[in-house]
């Protein structure tokens, strides 16, 4: 049974739907060639590869919005780590920063954007394949 299902799976890396971002077929068609996995790791989009920002990006891909906080705790860093990592992704519009008053207390609020989904689905695509074909080899 895990056979068949890998055999699917196989077959739907060989022939990607049209709904498969142009750059993951790109990518796949350059992992089965004979160029070496470590070359094509070099492809990341190292914007979100870094581990905080990946922290970031993945926290926000699953909830609709955190706040600040929420996000210094979840990612176990300090205000000024996070400030940093999440201003990054937000002047690649990859996050959303809101800012308001509670009363007389400041809030921040962050949201991930369309274009920080797609380029975190497109991240994960890409490091799907680079793991299917190390184990391949």
């Amino acid at each position: 049974m895990a056979k068949r299902s890998t055999e699917r799976h196989q077959a739907h890396l060989e022939q990607p739907d049209q709904q498969t971002d142009f750059a993951v077929r790109k990518k796949l068609e350059s992992i089965r060639s004979t160029e070496p996995a470590e070359t094509v790791a070099t492809d990341l989009d190292r914007l979100i590869h870094e581990r905080m920002r990946l922290g970031i990006v993945s926290a926000l891909a699953v909830n609709q919005s955190l706040s600040f906080n929420d996000l210094k705790q979840l990612m176990k860093t300090t205000d000024g780590n996070l400030s940093v990592h999440a201003r990054k992704l937000e002047e690649a519009d990859y996050i959303e920063c809101t800012k308001y008053f509670e009363g007389r207390l400041p809030k921040t609020e962050y949201r991930l954007t369309e274009k920080g989904r797609k380029a975190l689905e497109r991240y994960l695509n890409h490091m799907e394949a680079l793991i299917q074909a190390m184990r391949e080899r």
